[in-house]
């Protein structure tokens, strides 16, 4: 399955290559502040809800800025919008770390951060994931998704430990400060980019012409609302994230203490995690499955499977495994589920839809993280938490009702060009009908019975299969050999 040539191939092109150590720079850094925050907040004020206004401070303004984000990706240049939110992120840390170090930050700065912060992240994501599939040729799409979901799952697995020994170590200012500089860094790589044209990419006209950005709103979740395959999926993981994601960061430490009698179980928990997350992108890089969303989908459910496990206090020989290989199996869908956008949707409309993507899978996370708490007061944090679960698998498992998600196929792309028809191939079709006089005089006989040599005859038929439901992705798609990724 795992094609080492195809991880280094995809970065032989230069605006993917700029791309992905831009993203890879700057994910790293978004990893160390998640948990750097955290830290600092606890420490300044000794307050969880202190640390719960901050935490909403940066998630609300971008679920609620995402889908604006999303029509305006549609409109502008994608790297051009994607260097305005890193330098506008620079400054906001950079800011950051120079309150810290000269001891006036307060609370209510960091708020205000946090929701500028945010807001810039709601225009940066739609139009990262717009903007990968501009930096590879379309047949490399796949690889691109895998390379860049792996580098995603490497920092988040090194990120958490970085944070940690910065923070304790030089203090927050130093975290603040590297992120900010990472920020830089990837503005400063993406401002060389040259994406391709995929098809429309952006409404032209003059700007009395343009529909209205609430036109564009509803034109992005038309596309979504049409694809049985994209909204259920999304319906799924949106209940799944609410009812098992949320109380697991907000209660698993407090189940951690119960059933383990030891906090930094649930510490172990999340490095199994995030170690599986990244062998299972490596998987995902060449490997392609004929129903893709389908396989998805079932391996998704071994996540609230082994939530459940961890609820309930099962061994650590079993726990730890489960999770790494939930892990595992959450990578290959995440990169096979960003391939099935970017190649079935229009990409005048991608950005739309993916924003619509990040709002619905993120949307209930901050409801999520204000009742886990008073609900574990009512039930119990193990019951809270392995009932989660549950309904986590039952969501998922719903989520593969739909016929167009189980028999979503992937789009087959020759990897060489089309075999020009043998001498002897056309000469018997000239035969046929009234040219079959005038072809008899033609030297057919002398051509060798012999098996055609061009390239590619020996491949099986790769004519792409039909989509399932309306898209882009129902047409022929293009050849080449390179790819984007987005999410």
């Amino acid at each position: 399955m795992f094609r080492l040539h195809e991880l280094l191939g995809v970065l032989r092109h230069r605006d993917f290559r700029l791309l992905w150590l831009a993203n890879s720079a700057s994910t790293l850094g978004d990893d160390v502040v998640r948990v750097a925050l955290a830290l600092f907040v606890v420490d300044l004020t000794g307050s969880a809800t202190d640390l719960g206004l901050v935490l909403a401070a940066y998630s609300l303004p971008m679920i609620g800025f995402v889908l604006v984000g999303g029509v305006v990706a549609d409109r502008l240049p994608r790297h051009r919008l994607v260097v305005v939110t890193d330098l506008v992120r620079f400054a906001l840390h950079a800011l950051l770390a120079v309150l810290i170090v000269t001891g006036e930050v307060r609370i209510w700065q960091l708020v205000v951060i946090g929701v500028v912060f945010g807001a810039a992240e709601g225009f940066y994501r739609p139009a990262a994931s717009g903007l990968l599939p501009q930096t590879v040729p379309e047949d490399e799409i796949h690889e691109a998704n895998a390379l860049t979901g792996m580098s995603a799952n490497v920092a988040q697995f090194a990120g958490p430990a970085l944070a940690t020994a910065l923070v304790l170590g030089l203090g927050a200012a130093a975290a603040f400060a590297i992120d900010a500089a990472t920020f830089l860094v990837s503005a400063a790589l993406l401002v060389r980019v040259r994406p391709r044209e995929r098809g429309a990419e952006r409404v032209d006209g003059p700007p009395a012409e343009r529909p209205s950005i609430r036109a564009d709103m509803r034109a992005g979740f038309a596309e979504v609302r049409s694809r049985s395959w994209v909204w259920a999926t999304l319906a799924a993981f949106s209940l799944a994230l609410f009812v098992a994601l949320a109380p697991l960061l907000v209660l698993g430490p407090v189940v951690a203490r119960e059933q383990y009698g030891e906090i930094a179980v649930f510490g172990w928990v999340f490095a199994a995690f995030g170690a599986g997350t990244i062998a299972g992108s490596v998987v995902a890089i060449g490997w392609r499955p004929r129903y893709p969303l389908r396989r998805g989908m079932t391996f998704v459910l071994i996540w609230p499977v082994a939530i459940a496990l961890f609820a309930v206090g099962a061994p650590l020989a079993v726990v730890l495994p489960a999770m790494a290989l939930a892990g595992g199996a959450l990578a290959p869908f995440d990169v096979w589920w960003l391939t099935a956008l970017a190649e079935r949707i229009a990409p005048d409309k991608l950005s739309r839809v993916t924003s619509y993507d990040w709002m619905f899978s993120l949307g209930l996370l901050p409801l999520g993280y204000v009742v886990a708490g008073p609900a574990a007061d009512v039930f119990g944090a193990t019951e809270v938490l392995f009932g989660g679960a549950v309904i986590a698998f039952v969501a998922f498992a719903l989520g593969l009702l739909p016929r167009e998600t189980r028999m979503l196929e992937r789009l087959e792309r020759p990897d060489r060009p089309a075999a020009k028809p043998s001498r002897r191939a056309s000469c018997r079709g000239a035969r046929a009908g009234a040219a079959r006089e005038r072809a008899a005089a033609r030297p057919c006989d002398r051509v060798s019975p012999g098996p055609s040599t061009a390239p590619g005859s020996h491949r099986r038929s790769l004519r792409p299969r039909p989509s399932a439901g309306p898209g882009w992705g129902s047409r022929p798609p293009r050849s080449g050999s390179g790819r984007r990724t987005g999410r």
